[in-house]
């Protein structure tokens, strides 16, 4: 049977040549912070990492920590914005990843932090003026609000944002997660405090990421236990996976520009085929390429009398995609995104999410398939 991937924006496939340079780095056994030769050459190989990295983002060295990935990274972020900056409300909105959603309502419980989440519009969008209108009061504020969305990959204007929270005094954390890796970066001019990254979004390894912290932002471990990360945070690094990491950073910049001219042209093709062949088709969230992820297609389908098996029946058929978020997948409840932006809850939704390895035969071919499905079940 014919099988193909439509779930990057959960993870992607491996790059070889990241699955090389980790394998070439476990032969870097030694402990990072073991002060004989052996540890040293792996302390190298880490620092390597973090001023390639760096020179990429057009930031300090000693600005990225290494983390598990991108919840942690989120987390990391946000409770010590509360517990260490003096921050007394978080603003956020209503279809962030649970990463930080969920975190703040936790840190809302322990430390009575205020939330206050702005207005989104029917394709995801915040009100700029709503943010500046809650910020002029003040009150120490960390704005969280993510780069794109994960389910319907719609992009706030990060510049702006950034700008409005530095003339109010805000400190201003993003989920980069989904666009680490896919666009590029100046931290120096965008001017932010908290960015995000997971290697395993843009073919590098599951388990490693790296948070962001603006160097005129002072804050304390959040995980304790040794002095690793410059003392931000206890545990002996993954040497492999940040080489991993590192590799798969390499690749996806290589040649950015050219990699979202291909995967936009997968995703504007996708759009027509549907339109031209699925009467009634819409989409959550934003298609416009100027303010939409280029790797996520969020497609709501005409109703059907077997719209609860509709994901089973394309992973039946050999596709492989999502009705949301992965890492909400086990929810009994349907995604906070789409209720957020008050999608129909009647009507079956799928997020198509691309990659360089996706092809224009994979997406006909879904296409076929789904007109299969829906032959002789429309109501």
């Amino acid at each position: 049977m014919k099988t193909v991937y439509f779930d990057s924006a959960a993870t992607t496939a491996i790059d070889a040549e990241v699955k090389e340079a980790m394998i070439a780095a476990m032969d870097s056994y030694g402990n990072p912070s073991s002060t004989h030769n052996i540890g040293r050459k792996s302390k190298i190989i880490i620092e390597r990492v973090r001023k390639n990295i760096a020179t990429e983002l057009n930031c300090l060295p000693g600005e990225i920590f290494f983390t598990s990935g991108g919840t942690e990274a989120d987390n990391m972020a946000i409770h010590c914005a509360v517990r260490d900056l003096g921050v007394t409300r978080i603003i956020s909105s209503p279809i962030e990843h649970h990463a930080v959603g969920h975190t703040a309502e936790a840190i809302h419980k322990k430390y009575g932090t205020t939330i206050t989440y702005l207005s989104v519009d029917s394709l995801g969008h915040i009100d700029l003026n709503e943010l500046s209108e809650h910020l002029a009061d003040k009150i120490h504020t960390l704005v969280s609000l993510m780069h794109a969305n994960n389910e319907i990959a719609t992009l706030i204007p990060i510049k702006a944002v950034a700008k409005i929270c530095r003339e109010n005094g805000a400190y201003f954390h993003s989920d980069t997660v989904q666009t680490i890796g896919h666009y590029s970066f100046d931290l120096k001019e965008l001017d932010i405090d908290f960015i995000t990254c997971a290697a395993h979004k843009f073919h590098g390894p599951k388990g490693v990421g790296f948070l962001y912290i603006n160097k005129n932002v002072r804050i304390h471990s959040m995980i304790h236990g040794g002095a690793q990360e410059r003392g931000l945070r206890g545990g002996t690094e993954n040497t492999s996976g940040i080489v991993g990491l590192s590799k798969a950073f390499d690749l996806a910049y290589k040649d950015v520009a050219e990699h979202q001219k291909y995967v936009q042209g997968l995703k504007n093709h996708m759009i027509s085929q549907l339109r031209k062949n699925m009467e009634g088709v819409e989409f959550h969230g934003e298609i416009d390429p100027n303010k939409s992820l280029y790797t996520v297609l969020n497609v709501c389908l005409p109703k059907t009398e077997k719209s609860g098996l509709l994901l089973f029946t394309l992973d039946l058929k050999g596709i492989a995609c999502s009705g949301g978020s992965a890492c909400s997948s086990g929810a009994v409840l349907g995604s906070h995104v789409l209720a957020g932006i008050n999608a129909p809850s009647d009507k079956p939704n799928a997020r198509f999410s691309f990659s360089r390895y996706t092809t224009k035969e994979e997406i006909d071919f879904t296409i076929g398939v789904l007109k299969e499905i829906y032959t002789g079940v429309l109501v």
